[in-house]
């Protein structure tokens, strides 16, 4: 059997990897491609924002059964905001160190449902040896302490207490490590995270200490957040390099790929940004819960931005019925907001536009590319939609209906969602956003769909599905080790 590497290539646009593979940037990505399958389209979870598509990667699953519902949410169970890292400005206002513990240790240890297994503990589990490199999602059986061999390992102790159960071997930003390496992060920083992976995988394949690796390379988001979709080629670029830094340790690329399997996937995509939407000011009209949660007793409403979608949760269940369509009214007449979704008191999911309105729910009247069941009604003009031969087609807002669905059914998410419109994108609370360069969040294809690539492993070919998403990786592993 194959050793596995997951290589999980943040926000990796499918354009912009054909172009630097096309110009000779990508030698890495070029050999997986030629000798695999290519999928040019593989649907990201929603709201298409990192924690959300991370936990679906890792699990197979989307946010109604791993709960991670968005990159800034309000916890019901604890009455205040996760904020998960959106910019500094935002964690700031939420308090730096709270952030950082809930990323570090909360969305595994507690946010992540107990619910579903994650890629590791399968494996782990089934006693294969797994490894990962910086991955929001790390979950697995091994217990890690916190590292304290090194300057900036010692400095993140004064936050960083407590041990984590992860793959065996874990490698998390300078804060947790298995073994030592000369390998430094930076404590996780933008622009040295692809790096710090490189140098990992290089000791991890020179040594012989994994069957199946999770290879993150983040720093092409970064780069795209800045600089826009289409300058992701230079990223790219730098991923690839560190792809081919592990293969030289297994003896080059073509020698690599015939020992290794490999699969390289993206989160979500990216889409421009020329304006931007400050929904704390759209909402003015209600009481909004502030950042510090000074304000509890009063609010009727909790604002959660994240880049290209958001979530509103009402706070005052007595005045829920008639507060929720307040909300929804108001949303659907912000600019900037393209579909504002929402849970129906008949338990139906309802889309609306600005001039109409889709009603849905799990049922038999028409089937979608992936094989799922609805029962539809209202205006599918809502989503560019069509039905041909009992099949509804959504092609500006793919595998729409399941990825709404399971947004809207999540426990802890928002009462009403948003996905913003192209060219948009809602600032954080930190007031920050990505004009002039990319995001992503929304329900839309700009920023939904990214590169699914094997070679080693899967199908011979993408044909076997008629819709490829995030939730088809972990079975993908899963069957090559024959694990159930």
């Amino acid at each position: 059997m194959k050793k596995l590497v997951l290589a999980v290539i943040d926000g990796c646009k499918p354009s912009m990897l054909e172009r630097a593979v096309a110009t000779g940037r990508a030698p890495a990505l070029k050999a997986i491609l030629d000798r695999g399958v290519y999928v040019d389209d593989s649907v990201a979870a929603f709201p298409s924002v990192t924690p959300v598509c991370a936990a679906s990667i890792a699990t197979g699953t989307g946010p109604d059964q791993h709960h991670i519902p968005s990159m800034n949410w309000y916890s019901r169970e604890e009455r205040r905001y996760i904020e998960y890292g959106s910019s500094f400005s935002a964690s700031r206002r939420f308090g730096l160190a709270r952030s950082l513990i809930d990323t570090v240790y909360n969305m595994n240890g507690h946010h992540l449902s107990a619910d579903v297994s994650t890629v590791f503990e399968k494996l782990d589990d089934a006693d294969i040896r797994t490894a990962g490199t910086t991955y929001l999602m790390y979950r697995g059986r091994h217990r890690h302490e916190v590292a304290r061999d090194n300057i900036l390992s010692r400095a993140a102790g004064a936050l960083f207490k407590h041990s984590v159960l992860g793959p065996r071997e874990l490698f998390y930003a300078d804060i947790f490590a298995s073994r030592k390496t000369p390998c430094r992060s930076t404590l996780g920083l933008p622009g040295a995270r692809d790096q710090h992976s490189g140098c990992v995988a290089e000791v991890l394949v020179r040594d012989d200490l994994f069957d199946f690796l999770l290879l993150s390379l983040p720093d092409n988001d970064t780069y795209s957040h800045k600089h826009g979709p289409h300058a992701q080629v230079e990223s790219i670029a730098a991923a690839d390099r560190q792809m081919v830094r592990m293969m030289d340790a297994g003896g080059g690329i073509e020698a690599f790929l015939d020992e290794h399997a490999v699969i390289v996937a993206a989160d979500h995509s990216h889409a421009g940004v020329e304006r931007v939407t400050h929904l704390p000011e759209a909402f003015e009209d209600f009481a909004i819960l502030r950042p510090a949660a000074d304000n509890a007793d009063e609010a009727e409403i909790a604002v959660c931005p994240a880049q290209r979608s958001a979530g509103l949760y009402a706070l005052v269940p007595e005045g829920r019925n008639a507060l929720l369509p307040r909300l929804i009214a108001t949303a659907r007449r912000t600019p900037g907001v393209d579909l504002t979704m929402w849970r129906t008191s008949s338990g139906e999911a309802a889309i609306a536009s600005a001039t109409g309105e889709l009603r849905f729910a799990p049922g038999s009247d028409v089937v979608d590319r992936r094989g799922e069941r609805w029962s539809v009604s209202g205006d599918l003009d809502v989503l560019g939609a069509k039905i041909e031969d009992g099949r509804l087609l959504t092609p500006a807002y793919p595998d729409a209906l399941s990825r709404v669905w399971s947004a809207i059914t999540a426990p802890t998410s928002g009462d009403v969602l948003l996905s913003a419109a192209p060219g948009y994108e809602f600032a954080d609370w930190g007031g920050q956003a990505h004009v002039g360069g990319g995001s992503h969040g929304s329900l839309h294809a700009s920023d939904s769909l990214g590169v699914l690539a094997w070679c080693g492993t899967g199908p011979a070919t993408r044909e076997v599905r008629e819709e490829w998403s995030l939730r088809d990786i972990t079975p993908m592993i899963a069957e090559h080790f024959g694990v159930a």
